[in-house]
């Protein structure tokens, strides 16, 4: 396994343990459907969060945040509209995205709508 593919599982082990630790409910990592794959699906209540997770070494190319581009965002929102129209059609849902720069871990409700 190369060092990038270990760093994205890594950050997402680390992500699905500390959104675990906030109360949520982990109920799918790496959901793959037509559109795409989402990291990690969770609930939170009644809510359906998809979570976006970006780990980044350093800030040589750019910051993790800066990764979830408009490109990204639209691939996502498309990813979610499969999986609720399958799994839970009539669920509220969220999109938040988990952040790693380094050793700093960062969580973004409601990134985007």
């Amino acid at each position: 396994m190369n060092a990038r593919v270990r760093l994205g599982r890594d950050g997402e082990d680390a992500a699905a343990a500390y959104l675990a630790s906030l109360g949520l409910l982990i109920v799918g990592r790496n959901v793959r459907g037509p559109a795409g794959e989402i990291d990690i699906v969770a609930r939170e209540g009644k809510t359906i969060v998809f979570v976006e997770v970006k780990a980044r070494r350093s800030h040589r190319f750019g910051s993790a945040l800066g990764a979830v581009d408009a490109r990204k965002r639209k691939r996502l929102r498309a990813a979610a509209a499969d999986y609720l129209q399958f799994v839970a059609p009539c669920a509220t849902a969220r999109f938040d995205v988990l952040t790693i720069d380094g050793a700093v871990m960062r969580l973004y409700r409601g990134a985007f709508a």
